[in-house]
């Protein structure tokens, strides 16, 4: 067998002590010196080794300090100063041992594993528990402890409800019986998940608020421009109560359906919530949440960007106050017949980054560089007492995309009339039923009329019109481009509520309680935000889809008590990164009890900087 060892160096080249640790058989010949050659040399970890060809090697493996430098942190004492050596040699030999050991264990063919013994658990868990120690959270909770009587762990009951809401999304029963699984199961009792879910609903605000601050120390966030966006989320029960109200449902459910209102900031991290009823008009819910950024986020300069919906000539003044400014969505189609003209007249368009006035009715389509260019003119507009300006872009590549997704449509409706039994009424603006027409006819000989279904070419023609138009009205004056920029960026918070419904599994909402409906938003809002920040830890390089996967797979079998654990996930280059960022590996082929408690450990202390 091959040996290895770690050897102290005494002045010159007179060998002090020699501890040897034995390698794996398939690893070469190695040794660890700790040096001092010369009194003014550096202090070394020194590693030589032979190559597989036979030849002998060596490097610098760690240098520890100037030997002059050392003593005098040792007030001259050189037995001192060679003692904390040897110590720096046995922790580099553990190291050695953990890293390149062979660990013998023994199983028996006759022998069942223990009843009720769980063996399996996941660890994918560690790296967001990490940032949850990163923002805080236990500071957070103690000091929402101080305004309550409570007993049971708050911090343990709230990272744990995040912990499964993003690495098994279901109800808090199941979410309490799947913590079982994690290395650390919970300590307290399902009761008191019920009873603490008043307590974080209760605290929603300053949750928030807390989070965004520390949040900083992570990731500096970008408050520059702040999107706004609300969505809702359905009951699966039949009656209305308390904010859960019939309403306009996103997805045509006809449930009681509550609303979210979320800002985001210009990095697509969430910034803030609040939860409404569900009959409640989407643009009284802006005033209220925004007016909390305001005065608990420090935030007062801000672009306010959202959709037409959101952008009513209310919300439109509000955000024109102090230092905000906003770049809103506007529908062509809602404007005022002479309006729409001037916007849809082809004249006066210019290419961005250029003054040249372009009509563009001249413009050669099929030309690559054409089709990938955005043209805009720009419209001044009066609204009150409130100057603002129409900005009116056209894409000939927005408008084949528009046009495909039509032809689908019209594709599919022909299929509806075509099919005997499927004809209906379309129900939204997307619906291929709005390019169908109904008229009755009465055939010859007959009495009763009979109802006929065609395309509406008229229909078509009317939107036609539109393909390729996109507009935003504004109070900023300066750069199109940027404006332009900016709503581009909107799709985010679109993103960020699909994670929320689909990845997390927000919808539809099990608890019935107004608190607990608070709260079950809370936990899905926490999930979001240390999503988004390990996406961001991550460098952006890896899809929701895969990161998820990747935290939910990562399982580790414990061999037998006495033992420890082994890996029983796939490594890949998603996992070598998330062990490099957080800066702990959990992929050795084997980690005993004790390394694995030290990781834990590492992931419940503050970091003062991390890769």
């Amino acid at each position: 067998m091959n040996n290895s060892y770690i050897t102290i160096i005494k002045e010159k080249r007179t060998v002090l002590s020699r501890k040897r640790v034995p390698l794996n058989q398939n690893e070469c010949t190695a040794d660890f010196r700790i040096g001092v050659p010369f009194e003014q040399n550096l202090q070394y970890i020194y590693h030589s080794f032979r190559k597989e060809n036979g030849k002998s090697s060596s490097r610098i493996y760690k240098k520890l300090g100037k030997y002059n430098t050392l003593l005098e942190q040792f007030d001259g004492d050189r037995d001192k100063m060679m003692a904390w050596a040897r110590e720096q040699a046995d922790k580099e030999t553990k190291l050695y041992k953990e890293a390149t050991g062979k660990i013998s264990v023994e199983f028996s063919k006759a022998a069942c594993i223990p009843m009720n013994e769980r063996r399996s658990f996941n660890v994918g868990y560690l790296f967001l528990q990490e940032l949850c120690t990163q923002l805080r959270i236990d500071k957070i909770c103690r000091t929402i402890k101080e305004r309550h009587k409570y007993k049971y762990n708050l911090q343990a009951i709230l990272t744990d409800l995040v912990y499964a809401r993003i690495l098994s999304p279901s109800s808090k029963l199941a979410s309490y019986d799947y913590c079982q699984t994690l290395l650390e199961p919970p300590k307290y009792s399902l009761q008191d998940v019920y009873r603490s879910l008043s307590v974080i609903a209760e605290e929603s605000d300053f949750i928030q608020s807390e989070l965004y601050k520390n949040s900083n120390f992570l990731y500096p966030r970008n408050n520059r421009i702040l999107y706004y966006d609300c969505t809702n989320y359905y009951f699966e029960i039949e009656e209305e109560s308390d904010s859960k109200r019939y309403g306009k449902s996103k997805e045509n459910r006809p449930n009681p359906i509550v609303t979210m209102g979320l800002f985001m900031d210009a990095d697509g991290i969430p910034l803030a919530f609040d939860v409404y009823p569900g009959n409640q008009n989407e643009q009284t819910t802006l005033k209220p949440l925004e007016s909390k950024i305001l005065q608990d986020f420090n935030c007062s300069e801000f672009i306010y960007c959202s959709d037409s919906g959101l952008g009513s000539a209310a919300n439109r003044r509000f955000n024109s106050l102090g230092n905000r400014a906003y770049i809103i969505t506007h529908s062509l189609k809602k404007m005022k017949k002479e309006d729409r003209e001037i916007a849809l007249n082809p004249t006066q368009f210019r290419k961005v980054g250029s003054t040249k006035f372009i009509d563009l009715r001249t413009l050669d389509e099929t030309d690559e560089e054409v089709y990938n260019t955005v043209y805009y003119k720009e419209v001044p507009v009066v609204t009150g007492n409130m100057d603002e300006t129409l900005i009116v872009t056209y894409s000939p590549k927005y408008k084949a995309y528009q046009r495909r997704i039509r032809d689908r449509q019209i594709e599919h409706a022909e299929k509806i009339i075509n099919t005997p039994g499927r004809k209906r009424k379309g129900k939204n603006q997307n619906d291929p039923m709005r390019f169908v027409k109904k008229t009755s006819v009465t055939p010859d000989g007959e009495i009763a009329n009979k109802q006929v279904y065609n395309i509406d070419e008229e229909q078509i023609q009317k939107e036609e019109m539109y393909d390729g138009f996109y507009a935003v009205i504004t109070n900023l004056e300066g750069d199109v481009s940027e404006i332009i920029r900016i709503n581009k960026q909107r799709w985010e918070i679109e993103e960020n509520f699909r994670i929320m419904k689909t990845e997390f599994e927000a919808r539809p909402v099990y608890v019935r309680r107004e608190e607990r409906i608070k709260a079950h938003f809370m936990t899905c809002y926490i999930s979001l935000l240390l999503y988004r920040l390990l996406e961001k830890k991550l460098g952006d390089a890896y899809t929701v889809s895969q990161i998820l996967g990747t935290l939910r797979s990562m399982q580790m079998t414990l061999l037998n008590i006495a033992s420890g654990y082994i890996p029983s996930y796939t490594r890949t280059e998603l996992t070598d990164s998330l062990h490099k960022t957080f800066g702990f590996r959990t992929d050795y082929e084997f980690i005993t009890k004790a390394s694995m408690r030290t990781i834990i450990k590492e992931t419940k202390q503050i970091k003062s900087k991390k890769s």
